[in-house]
């Protein structure tokens, strides 16, 4: 290891002062080793500040180079010391690049982190609290392995996802769930179909009593600006995480997302080890979409070209769904514009 440095610090490891002391003596590093009794390879990790300078080699150094065993005692403290303020400087440089990254003033008001951080030191002893780890630059290391439906997946979005990602996980280990049951899960789909009927206030505290009687905890949470993320899954310990935000607000988005990441866990997508597939996605794009409004009545719906306020309610009651499920549904196959129908369109407000 030869010297390390930062802004302000500099490391120098005590083998540069031993070089010193053998070039005056010219000492080969092969005779030094002998006089020492010690191998070659550990002279030269020694010389190269690879490895501790102990008690036991200060005392051989006293010996050989007759340079008092306290003064490298020392020496060898100084420079832990010193190395160790030249890695805090410089990952607190590397730190201070992420927070830049990542959504602290969104994330301080919406009272997920310490709101009396000042200074970019307490907002980084902040962020790594919320993120629970010694360094920032660990962040994007220990995420939970994610099933997720984004609208776009870009860098910049990294640390805002990052960053939700964090808060659905420290919510979840305060919701108390049964053991997973796949099965019982799939039977309760009928159940959460029809709850795209009801009003917020009715149907999330059942829909959260249902999932967390599969083994599934449900976290509702606002978006974080620039992370473009409408849902996620993943496993954590002995429970599946449901995550979903209120990206648009709409019935029709939130309603498709949760039975997108309803996919994911029936169809185990939360077990694999690698990232999600295009096939994966897309599976789980027909199972909501089939779920929410099946195939054959749509396909009947559509055939029959009717897109009017009352042929649209007509079929949504028929099918058992909210009409703005339907009218998503058609702006987003471009089969009537996103300016139509919108009054039938259900918006949440959800805290």
């Amino acid at each position: 290891m030869a010297c390390e440095e930062s802004k302000t610090y500099i490391a120098i490891p005590p083998g540069e002062t031993i070089k010193e002391q053998l070039e005056i003596r010219q000492m080969t590093q092969k005779e030094f080793a002998k006089r020492m009794d010690l191998s070659e390879k550990h002279i030269s990790k020694l010389l190269n500040g690879d490895v501790m300078l102990t008690q036991d080699v200060a005392r051989r150094l006293e010996m050989v180079l007759n340079v008092p065993a306290y003064f490298w005692n020392n020496l060898e403290s100084r420079y832990r010391e010193k190395l160790l303020l030249v890695e805090q400087e410089n990952n607190l440089e590397e730190e201070t690049n992420i927070l830049k990254n990542l959504p602290f003033n969104e994330m301080k008001k919406l009272h997920w982190i310490d709101d009396n951080s000042k200074s970019n030191i307490d907002k980084i002893i902040s962020l790594r609290k919320f993120f629970e780890v010694s360094s920032l630059s660990l962040i994007s290391l220990v995420p939970p392995r994610t099933a997720w439906r984004r609208k776009d997946a870009s860098e910049k979005s990294k640390y805002s996802t990052l960053a939700w990602l964090q808060k659905v996980k420290l919510e979840a280990r305060n919701i108390e769930t049964d053991k997973i049951n796949l099965n019982k899960l799939n039977k309760q789909i009928p159940i959460f179909r029809e709850m795209t009927c009801m009003n917020p206030t009715s149907f999330i505290p059942r829909l959260k009593n249902v999932l967390a009687e599969c083994g599934i905890a449900f976290v509702i949470l606002p978006q974080i600006k620039g992370s473009y993320l409408n849902g996620a899954t993943f496993k954590e310990k002995n429970k599946i995480i449901l995550g979903v935000t209120l990206r648009g607000k709409y019935a029709d988005q939130f309603w498709f997302t949760f039975f997108h990441e309803l996919a994911h866990i029936l169809y185990e997508h939360v077990n694999l080890s690698s990232e999600l597939t295009s096939k994966e996605e897309t599976k789980a794009d027909k199972f909501a979409q089939d779920i929410l409004i099946p195939s054959k009545q749509y396909n009947h719906f559509i055939t029959q070209k009717k897109f009017s306020k009352t042929a649209v309610m007509s079929f949504a009651n028929e099918i058992g769904i909210d009409p703005g499920i339907v009218v998503g549904r058609l702006q987003k196959e471009k089969l009537i514009t996103y300016k139509m129908l919108n009054e039938l369109k259900t918006k949440y407000e959800l805290n």
